[in-house]
C-alpha cells in the first residue's frame, strides 16, 4: 500500500469512501456535503492537503487536513474501506498527517469524532491526542474533541 497526494482523479473515491463510512454510523450532514462534494476547493485551496491510500491503484482509504486559522491543521474525513481494515493503514494515515503537519510548521493537529466510535479514538490517542472540552462546531455527531501538539 502507498499514501499518495491527492489528484482530481480521486476526488470521486474521496467522496465515495467517506459517504460510506458516514453512512454507516451516523447521517450525510451538510457541511459534509459541502467539503465532500469539493474537496479541492474546500480543503486544498484553502491551505489543506489531502492523502489517499492505494492498494493496487486503487484508493482504499483517505485523510484531510484542514487548515485552521491559529496554524494548525484539523485531521478531517479519515476513513478506510472495510476491506482494507485491520492493516494498519489508519495508523499509516495518522503518521502522514504528523509528518505533513511539522513539514508544514504547524502547531498543532485537532479533530473531531464521536464517542461510539472506539476504535478511531484509541487510534488517535496512541498518535499522541488528547482531549480538549466541548466546543462549538458544525457537525451534530462530533462529541470527542482532540489534540496534538507538534
Amino acid at each position: 500500500m502507498e499514501i499518495v497526494e491527492f489528484e482530481p482523479r480521486y476526488a470521486d473515491a474521496f467522496r465515495s469512501l467517506n459517504e460510506a463510512w458516514i453512512g454507516t454510523h451516523f447521517t450525510l450532514e451538510a457541511k459534509d456535503r459541502e467539503v465532500l462534494g469539493d474537496p479541492k476547493g474546500q480543503i486544498i485551496d484553502a491551505g489543506g492537503r489531502i492523502f489517499i491510500a492505494l492498494k493496487d491503484g486503487e484508493p482504499v482509504g483517505c485523510v484531510a487536513l484542514l487548515a485552521m486559522s491559529d496554524g494548525g491543521f484539523e485531521v478531517a474525513k479519515m476513513t478506510v474501506a472495510d476491506a482494507a481494515r485491520g492493516h494498519g493503514l489508519g495508523r499509516r494515515l495518522m503518521e502522514r498527517c504528523v509528518q505533513a503537519g511539522r513539514e508544514a510548521g504547524a502547531t498543532r493537529l485537532y479533530l473531531e469524532s464521536n464517542s461510539s466510535l472506539a476504535p478511531a479514538l484509541a487510534l488517535y490517542r496512541a498518535a499522541g491526542f488528547v482531549d480538549l472540552p466541548p466546543r462549538d462546531t458544525p457537525y451534530a455527531r462530533a462529541d470527542v474533541f482532540m489534540e496534538r501538539a507538534l
